[in-house]
């Protein structure tokens, strides 16, 4: 079943990277009109290149971590058993209670 999940994931995975570049564009059209300048575009300035990898690689990172959580969250609720196995020390806890 956790294969089932991986794949599930994967899926999900992919929506997650085109809901967080459409996330990043609007954010960033808020701060400036142009698009994103790149790394390797000498024109533009250092801060402006950096805040802007830094504001997509953010963006990038939470909305992959909302979808993940969405995507286990379902899983777990659709067929009852939970994608990652609990921790040793939980389960170890657990049996002593």
């Amino acid at each position: 079943m956790r294969l089932f999940y991986k794949l599930f994931a994967k899926i999900t995975g992919g929506f997650a990277a085109r809901i967080g570049k459409s996330v990043f564009k609007s954010v960033w059209s808020r701060i400036d009109e142009e698009e994103p300048p790149k790394p390797t575009r000498l024109d533009a300035s250092l801060s402006k290149v950096v805040v802007g990898q830094t504001l997509e690689a953010a963006t990038m990172a939470a909305t992959a971590a909302i979808v993940e959580r969405a995507t286990a969250s379902t899983f777990s609720y659709l067929f009852s058993i939970s994608p990652e196995p609990e921790p040793k020390e939980k389960e170890e806890k657990k049996r002593s209670s």
